[in-house]
């Protein structure tokens, strides 16, 4: 067997009838936000231009209100703006706004995604303030009139993360992954870097959401599935939309005989029916992310999203020669291939199996 094939059809079967009550109330709010975008991008009317952009904040209200409610039964969904303090959510708002903007050019957006790991990172690992602490001792440039060290007290997460795993998903979830894996790195007191597993795994674009299909192209893929046996498997991918990606990988492995000991997934933004899919589709599975989308569009793109999250960190690839996982480390740069040294020699060594 060289691919795995799940279909929508698939993931639509795990959602329960009161899921499907409740994307279907969301689509309805989303269709009449749909009616003053159309105002807000064609009319020069000043009355009708100020009435869409209120009508607009009314639904976005509504909205919001509606996945607090909807996420709030599923402790399995943490979303960064429904559950810390008021006081943060401005940082994470105005994060995702850079992240959407349409002139938000490529280093600027790959600097904001590193940031919004970061912030999924302590959301994650280091919001438990109760946690046990580790000190890390280190030593200084200034060496007069001694040798000076400093000593730091950070969480102790070395348990919450020496079993993990980090599974790319490829292309978009790349440098996401590396992000997570230094952020693990930086916060463990051993410096541990986090093996890799590296799935090739495609939408057919052809398909419509309602009809698409998931493919796991397991000879493009680098990973030893018994290696991921009673594992902490952690997901980066910047775009959650119907959750199909993750759950073909899951699925392909649980038949392989592998039970992974949990699932994390970090998100930038999650679309609604993706988290939902997800948590009815997997046990032992938790989503964190930074902002949560009302839809879908028929082509199963997050709506209002933030484009292909994929291009616009690693530039498009041309259609006849698609780069493999080594130029796209390449096509980083020196400075992400530094800074993010032990990640890359991991992933190297992942697939060319040495």
């Amino acid at each position: 067997m060289s691919k795995f094939v799940l279909k929508a059809s698939e993931l639509d079967g795990f959602l329960t009838e009161q899921d499907k009550a409740y994307l279907s109330q969301m689509d309805g709010l989303y269709g009449e936000a749909l009616q003053a975008f159309e105002i807000l991008s064609s009319s020069q009317n000043e009355a009708r231009l100020k009435a869409a952009k209120s009508r607009l904040i009314e639904l976005y209200t509504s909205m919001g209100k509606l996945m607090q409610e909807i996420t709030r039964k599923e402790p399995s969904i943490r979303v960064y703006s429904f559950v810390t303090p008021r006081e943060n959510h401005g940082q994470a708002s105005r994060l995702i706004a850079k992240l959407r903007d349409v002139r938000t050019q490529r280093q600027e957006f790959v600097y904001y995604m590193q940031r919004a790991y970061e912030m999924l990172f302590n959301f994650a690992y280091t919001e438990d303030t109760s946690a046990s602490k580790n000190y890390l001792i280190v030593r200084t440039p200034v060496t007069s009139p001694v040798q000076n060290y400093a000593v730091h007290k950070i969480p102790d997460v070395d348990e919450s993360i020496e079993n993990a795993v980090m599974c790319v998903m490829l292309r978009g979830a790349l440098l996401p992954s590396m992000i997570m894996s230094k952020e693990m790195q930086e916060y463990s007191s051993t410096g541990y870097v986090t093996p890799f597993a590296l799935f090739r795994i495609k939408r057919d674009e052809h398909k419509s959401e309602k009809d698409m299909e998931y493919i796991l192209d397991l000879e493009r893929s680098y990973f030893d599935p018994s290696a991921l046996e009673g594992k902490d498997l952690i997901f980066a991918d910047p775009m959650n939309a119907t959750g199909g990606s993750l759950v073909t990988v899951i699925k392909y492995l649980e038949s392989q005989g592998i039970s992974p000991r949990s699932i994390q997934f970090f998100n930038v933004i999650s679309a609604l029916k993706g988290a939902l899919r997800i948590v009815r589709a997997l046990k032992n599975v938790k989503i964190y992310t930074l902002w949560m989308d009302p839809v879908l569009n028929t082509a199963a793109y997050i709506l209002p999203g933030l484009g292909d999250a994929g291009d616009r960190l690693n530039g498009p690839d041309p259609e006849d020669s698609p780069r493999n996982i080594i130029q796209l480390i390449a096509d980083y740069g020196s400075n992400i291939a530094e800074l993010y040294r032990s990640q890359v020699r991991k992933i190297e060594r992942t697939v060319l199996g040495i």
